[in-house]
């Protein structure tokens, strides 16, 4: 009996593993402007929220740096059934290496936001921090899937008066 579970746990157990490597996104040695570049939108599920969206702009700027832009949001019911937002925004330059560009920041508190280049058309964003911690609204995050919808270059808005 004893004998019994112990290979079932090692059987549980390398199956686990395997399965996790055999899912495991591979890394690409690099993505081209032209892939990077452009909008990408991860839009919400359910009757309600099927036409907000998520948004991630994108700029190539040669020499291993990017361009971009979040528009965040978080939608909700109202107790009188009207749909409401909350809001939140990022931009700014990040390095790119490979597939991969990470945004880090500790103004207010410690986050990290990487952008993985998933497979042409697709990003894949994940987010280590709180809403708080990376400046946006309460629930919202970048955290998700963005497929692009747009290939033009982003026109980004000036901060400069």
């Amino acid at each position: 009996m004893r004998k019994t579970l112990m290979v079932a746990v090692f059987a549980f157990g390398s199956m686990m593993l395997f399965s996790g490597s055999l899912y495991a996104q591979k890394s690409r040695a690099s993505v081209s402007g032209a892939e990077v570049t452009g909008t990408f939108k991860m839009s919400f599920i359910g009757k309600k929220y099927k036409d907000f969206s998520n948004e991630l702009e994108i700029l190539a700027l040669g020499g291993g740096k990017l361009k971009f832009a979040f528009d965040l949001i978080y939608p909700y019911t109202l107790k009188n059934g009207e749909v409401s937002v909350n809001m939140g925004g990022l931009s700014g330059e990040i390095d790119i290496k490979g597939d991969t560009a990470v945004y880090q920041s500790d103004e207010y508190g410690a986050c990290k936001i990487t952008i993985k280049f998933v497979r042409p058309g697709e990003v894949k964003v994940t987010q280590d921090g709180t809403d708080g911690n990376c400046g946006f609204g309460h629930n919202v995050t970048s955290q998700g899937t963005y497929r692009k919808v747009s290939s033009k270059k982003p026109k980004f808005e000036s901060t400069e008066n």
